[in-house]
């Protein structure tokens, strides 16, 4: 039986493979330019509703933050946006892998990240990588500022990408625009806000491909807005390559991020504002609904057919959710067998030892945790790169795997894939001293009877 289901499970991953291949090998690798559509975080006003956009030419790299030029081979590409208030700068732009994670090299990415070790990330890249941008104080300290927004985008917000085709010549012409034209900082939330910027690039490759709606956004360009113009522009233009693709929040304690929205649907859906609306006016209200409804904004899913970012692979096809369902209840029966006494929540668990450690380096300049444990120093590697290195016992280990497996089963299934979930089930069972290949191979073989004995 066990090899019945082990060819099944080889069968899918083929088949996986091959849609891979076939309908996103070019993602974020050849020339192209992909607008990014990030989701909002934190409470800060009604704007912030909206999200975020960005845009990222994976054939163009930066010099500097400020200065542009084509990629050599072996290099990915940069983002690019415009900030409100950084240096006084209207654009710039960041390698793929520090703007995602704050760091330079994909295994230094953090297993389980925190507001303190995602600050301690940023002001690291800060420091070695943008003081021109936003310099020390006087004293040394951190500045303050939006500058943070520069790097480290997948700690605050799940982003959805939507990625067209560009050419050599485009992008060595967009190279040359921006190179060549004053890059002086003229944000306006209203007028020219970061959506208003990527609108600018994506229109620079395809003339009046984007442009904002004056019913649904009342004429402010939003990110929403954005990604359904280039949905449906790559709909009229089937010639040109197009895909979509899903950017995971990394797991750990900082607050998860929410819909994105556009102006009217997120005045709709936000109680605070339509329901004192329809107690003073129940004409204004209605109209807003008929806005709401008329222009389809509760069916845009900016997930739907996309591909998820694998960090140094190429994307591949999300789990679906009964797949999702059967890994929660395997990570549930582990604990409770573990732990059966406490009925420990892995993540909140980790998350208050990590709140109490301080945040290093280790020697090869990978983050870590430095801890006191009855009374002796203790590092614990808190990246892939270095989480089996160091002098921690096994079972801390064990509890930042199993914080990480917890936080990242509850995201959404369309951004999750199985090989994310299999090697970190890998490095659970190496932190338990177990046999990790053979134990995980169980797991999988679990799921996948789960999976079988569906109706």
């Amino acid at each position: 039986m066990r090899e019945y289901w082990g060819q099944i499970r080889f069968l899918r991953r083929a088949i996986s493979t091959i849609i891979v291949l076939m309908l996103g090998c070019s993602s974020l690798a050849s020339a192209s330019a992909t607008l990014l559509l990030e989701e909002p975080y934190g409470k800060l006003g009604f704007f912030t509703a909206t999200g975020h956009a960005a845009v990222y030419l994976s054939s163009v790299c930066a010099e500097t933050p400020l200065v542009l030029r084509p990629c050599h081979p072996g290099e990915t590409g940069v983002v690019i946006s415009r900030y409100n208030g950084v240096g006084g700068y209207d654009w710039v732009a960041i390698p793929l892998i520090p703007y995602l994670y704050a760091v330079d090299r994909p295994e230094e990415i953090p297993l389980f990240a925190d507001a303190k070790m995602t600050a301690f990330l940023r002001d690291r890249y800060r420091r070695k990588h943008l003081e021109t941008i936003a310099p020390d104080l006087e004293n040394g300290a951190t500045p303050g500022g939006n500058w943070y927004e520069l790097v480290g985008s997948s700690y605050d917000r799940t982003i959805y990408g939507f990625e067209i085709e560009t050419t050599p010549e485009q992008d060595r012409a967009l190279i040359r625009k921006l190179n060549s034209s004053p890059n002086v900082s003229h944000f306006h939330t209203v007028s020219e806000n970061c959506a208003d910027f990527a609108k600018g690039i994506i229109n620079f490759y395809y003339p009046k491909a984007l442009h904002r709606s004056v019913v649904a956004d009342i004429g402010m360009t939003t990110p929403k807005q954005m990604a359904k113009m280039l949905i449906k522009y790559s709909a009229h233009h089937s010639q040109l390559k197009f895909s979509r693709i899903v950017i995971s929040q990394v797991p750990g304690s900082m607050p998860r991020s929410s819909t994105v929205h556009g102006v009217v649907d997120a005045f709709f859906t936000s109680k605070k504002y339509i329901v004192p609306s329809a107690v003073v006016s129940p004409i204004f209200a209605g109209c807003v609904a008929a806005v709401y409804v008329g222009t389809g904004a509760e069916h845009f899913d900016p997930a739907r057919d996309a591909m998820v970012f694998v960090v140094g692979g190429q994307p591949q096809a999300p789990l679906d959710r009964e797949d999702l369902r059967a890994y929660q209840q395997e990570l549930k029966h582990l604990l409770a067998g573990a732990y059966p006494e406490s009925g420990r929540n892995a993540e909140k668990t980790w998350a208050k030892l990590q709140s109490k450690a301080q945040s290093v380096v280790d020697d090869d300049g990978m983050p870590a945790l430095e801890m006191q444990l009855s009374g002796d120093r203790v590092e614990v590697g808190i990246a892939s790169g270095n989480v089996t290195n160091g002098n921690a016992p096994p079972e801390l280990l064990r509890q930042l795997i199993e914080a990480r497996l917890q936080s990242e089963l509850h995201r959404s299934p369309h951004s999750i894939t199985e090989t994310e979930v299999a090697r970190d089930w890998d490095l659970l069972y190496r932190a338990m001293g177990r046999g990790e290949t053979a134990q995980t191979t169980r797991v999988l073989t679990r799921v996948e009877t789960t999976r079988g004995n569906r109706p």
